[in-house]
């Protein structure tokens, strides 16, 4: 009776379940190997490491240690704390561990980012069950390795296992993360084709990666398609909707969501009043902002305040947004510094830069993009001297610029872009192409623009790198390997900078093809000569 209650506290009130432990112990009846498991469990739903130890305590006092069913409670919990050295202890004494544990410490080992030895012990298991690949899958999935995630799964249907939700949402959110649409819809095929349900979750997946890979529409359309939604299915499509830069979409499914019953959480603002940045609507952003705490009894977060002062600033209003900033009451953190300084980039204020740079920079002094930000800044309104103080202050502290990349989707398969990078096996081919597009687009007015370029080489070098950023070569092999009309998508670690922005409205122009890019912030979609964004991002 007693073990009945462990188990059943264990999951929804742990700490209950803990009581009725210790009631049995002072009731004088001594605890089975069917009393710890369930206790272990208990201190694992907690994630609370003093606790399990005290249970693993109690099982080896009354003997329990050696047994199987106990053990993988054990390497459950460990694995679960985070305790990865403790789980690994208990697992290696197990004379013959089973699926389940075999299971619990891959999952260990994912939980600390070791994926490597997650997979070394995956590939050593004698037998494994459906659980045992969703495991191995998500935890390349939760520590971006997306690319071996979707070989897993690869491998999994070359096998003939048949993958379930769980498994399909890791592998999802993965094409996603790549920005691979063909291979999204063909994950998307295989859940209707073996009768998966189309569940809250794995309907917000596929909300997702459809927003994520550039085709809202599809987007709309599956959520329309879900049978049930929650404030997060509602969230993803607000989502996908502001990185689109469509802000009166967004506030019109925020409407719906809340006539529904809904109440939104703070994330689902977070996007909202991005979609407003991104749109402009400086009042309505104001607004909503405003009606977090009065309408919904939510505490707007720091990054509610950086989407306010990255909506002022966007609009100019540089002024207003510094104020916003001073008298927040809250201590603004580095991002919303940074929203300011990047806002000063787009208008040229050259005197408030300055004034936030000094703040920045103590802030976060590792982080290189505000050093490159405040560069430009001076560079553009000729303050070379404070150009070579930016330049001396980043070689000093030993900071650099983090390598962009550009992956687009061909045929089913990604190509990863990298300026510098001459191993994909078309490089030469791929440069060739390029040079090719810049003498069209240069006939078409194109001049080139380095002012975003690295500020410690010359002119002319300048010019060659601009030349050889990932996005171009990502472009470039798009051209060469796919047919108008289907869209070139792009997808870039790194902000666009101006020049890459400018050149692709001008091959869309001269080309006469769409092209979607999704960068750091958001996504632009190119068609004859002009950009979503509206040269606003």
């Amino acid at each position: 009776m007693y073990n009945a209650l462990i188990k059943g506290f264990s999951g929804e009130n742990p700490i209950k379940g803990f009581e009725f432990y210790v009631r049995m112990l002072r009731a004088n009846i001594v605890p089975d190997n069917l009393s710890f498991p369930f206790l272990v469990r208990a201190c694992a739903q907690l994630e609370g490491i003093d606790m399990g130890i005290q249970a693993h305590g109690q099982i080896v006092k009354h003997g329990f240690e050696n047994d199987v069913y106990v053990q993988n409670s054990l390497v459950y919990m460990y694995s679960t704390c985070g305790d990865i050295k403790a789980a690994n202890e208990v697992f290696s004494r197990m004379l013959s561990p089973n699926v389940v544990s075999w299971t619990s410490i891959i999952a260990g080992f994912n939980k600390i980012g070791d994926v490597e030895m997650a997979r070394e012990l995956f590939d050593k298991m004698p037998e494994r069950n459906l659980v045992t690949w969703s495991t191995m899958i998500n935890g390349y999935a939760k520590n971006n390795c997306f690319e071996k995630a979707v070989e897993l799964f690869q491998v999994l249907k070359d096998k003939g296992i048949k993958a379930n939700e769980t498994v399909m949402v890791s592998v999802i959110s993965s094409y996603a993360h790549l920005g691979a649409i063909e291979l999204g819809e063909k994950a998307h095929d295989y859940v209707v084709k073996n009768n998966l349900s189309l569940n809250v979750i794995l309907g917000t997946a596929l909300v997702d990666m459809y927003a994520r890979c550039g085709s809202i529409e599809k987007a709309i359309k599956v959520f329309d398609q879900m049978p049930e939604r929650d404030v997060l299915s509602w969230t993803a499509l607000i989502a996908g909707l502001a990185m689109h830069g469509y802000a009166e979409k967004a506030i019109w499914f925020f409407s719906k969501m809340v006539n529904s019953g809904l109440k939104p959480r703070d994330i689902t603002f977070t996007y909202l009043l991005s979609a407003c940045s991104h749109g402009g609507l400086v009042e309505k952003g104001l607004e909503l902002f405003e009606s977090m705490k009065r309408d919904y009894g939510i505490e707007p977060r720091l990054e509610h305040y950086g989407c306010v002062v990255d909506l002022l600033g966007r609009a100019g209003k540089l002024a207003e947004a510094e104020k916003f900033v001073l008298e927040m009451p809250i201590k603004p953190n580095a991002p919303i510094w940074g929203a300011l300084l990047g806002a000063c980039r787009i208008h040229r204020n050259a005197e408030i830069a300055e004034r936030v740079g000094t703040i920045l920079i103590p802030l976060l002094p590792e982080h290189s993009g505000y050093y490159v930000l405040l560069s430009n800044i001076y560079a553009r309104t000729n303050r070379w001297e404070n150009v070579e103080t930016m330049r001396q202050m980043m070689k000093e502290k030993g900071v650099k610029k983090p390598p962009g990349y550009s992956l687009i989707e061909v045929d089913g398969k990604v190509h990863n872009f990298k300026m510098g990078d001459k191993s994909h096996p078309e490089i030469e081919m791929i440069e060739q192409k390029w040079d090719e597009i810049l003498r069209k687009i240069r006939l078409a007015g194109y001049t080139g623009n380095t002012s975003d370029a690295l500020f410690d080489i010359d002119e002319e070098e300048k010019e060659n790198a601009l030349h050889r950023h990932s996005e171009k070569l990502a472009i470039a092999y798009g051209i060469m390997r796919t047919e108008a009309p289907a869209p070139i998508r792009i997808v870039k670690n790194l902000r666009v900078c101006e020049d890459c922005h400018t050149a692709t409205k001008l091959i869309s122009k001269v080309f006469g093809r769409e092209l979607i890019v999704r960068d750091r912030n958001r996504f632009h979609h190119f068609r004859e000569g002009s950009c979503s964004c509206m040269d606003y991002w």
